[in-house]
């Protein structure tokens, strides 16, 4: 389901923010630093739970301001109300869903499927496997329920046996233990995560073949340990050599996304124009692959779609957008780079953000226009 309604309170430098998006493309011009990047960012936190921008959320609030508010309306019979706050003076934030006050951020990543493209995402190249790891639990989690739990599971296992490891005595009945709740969880893991990647490939390779055909470019899926062998074996003969580093060497917290070219890295061979596209079908990708599997559609928020990409590609991107039928919010500097490229019939509205007068760096409420 679209969002058609965002409130924004204390939202950095933004002035209080009343929105009515339409249910397609969504247009935010304006010059650099005016805060088009703080609007994405915004809804990022409303789907999300935090900031794409900083780890520190008394960073996102408004300097003379003592807390976050942001509300968003799901449309729907009936339409789903959500929202966040967060006050500067405390560490938790709160999060309400239609009224009532829920204590699980999963409720609200459930509720906001929400895709970003922007500089951050060219780490699913150039990054660690964290990153390649995030994007792929994200998409695991929206379709296998009982993901969630087993996530937790591992993580917990994992915990207590990197804990054990740096202990001065190790406790091998308590390690036994931890390392086989480990496995367990960890197999559950990566079969989910194996399933997700098989219906996941063809569909990106659709994608990215409509945005930029690269026949030799390569995807394939590690698990964080060797294939051939047992990781409880792993585990159990790894003990010494964990225990000088003081962490566990294999296991589900070491998975990646392998993108290669040829036999090259992709992040050694692309332009940055070509990074960008691979990047975007990746995450294209996943959403259409979410709405295959649900039937439920992403919101997509893109900072600055023209940057890197020429006239021909900015068309192909944006027809892929209208293809998909999808609410996509898209920040740019110059209006004329964007307004051209959609077909006629595709709804296009326009929010031009403003510097206040004062210079202060407070902006004017969003002004309205159709495109």
């Amino acid at each position: 389901m679209p969002l058609d309604h965002l409130v924004f309170h204390g939202l950095r430098n933004l002035q209080p923010v009343d929105l009515k998006p339409g249910f397609q493309v969504n247009l935010i011009v304006g010059e650099n630093g005016s805060g088009k990047t703080s609007l994405l960012e915004g809804i990022h936190i409303l789907g999300m739970g935090r900031s794409f921008r900083t780890r520190n959320m008394r960073h996102v609030i408004a300097h003379d301001g003592d807390e976050l508010m942001a509300h968003g309306r799901l449309a729907g019979e009936p339409p789903v109300p959500f929202g966040v706050r967060r006050r500067r003076s405390e560490d938790e934030l709160e999060i309400r869903l239609s009224g009532e006050r829920v204590g699980r951020l999963s409720r609200l990543v459930e509720t906001l499927p929400l895709q970003l493209i922007n500089p951050d995402a060219f780490r699913l190249l150039e990054g660690s496997p964290a990153a390649r790891r995030e994007f792929m639990d994200w998409g695991v989690f929206h379709v296998k329920h009982d993901f969630l739990e087993a996530w937790q599971r591992a993580r917990r296992a994992l915990k207590h046996r990197n804990a054990l490891l740096r202990h001065g005595r190790m406790d091998s009945d308590s390690m036994t233990a931890w390392e086989r709740e480990l496995v367990d969880w960890s197999e559950r893991i990566d079969a989910m995560r194996a399933a997700w990647f098989t219906a996941f490939l063809p569909v990106f390779e659709e994608t990215l073949n409509g945005l930029l055909p690269l026949k030799d470019l390569q995807l394939r899926y590690s698990r964080g340990w060797d294939r051939r062998r047992e990781l409880g074996d792993l585990l159990r003969q790894g003990r010494d050599v964990d225990r000088q580093m003081g962490f566990t060497q294999q296991g589900p917290q070491r998975a990646d996304l392998a993108i290669r070219l040829g036999k090259r890295p992709a992040i050694e061979v692309l332009s940055r124009g070509q990074q960008k596209l691979v990047v975007s079908a990746l995450k294209l990708a996943q959403g259409r692959l979410l709405e295959a599997s649900t039937g439920r559609r992403c919101v997509y928020l893109i900072d600055d779609l023209p940057a890197e990409l020429d006239g021909s590609h900015r068309r192909l991107f944006c027809r892929w957008l209208e293809n998909m039928r999808c609410q996509v919010f898209i920040t740019t500097i110059d209006h004329d780079a964007l307004a051209d490229l959609w077909q006629a019939e595709t709804p296009v509205e326009m929010f031009h953000v403003k510097r206040s007068a004062s210079g202060s760096g407070k902006l004017l409420p969003l002004e309205r226009q159709i495109s």
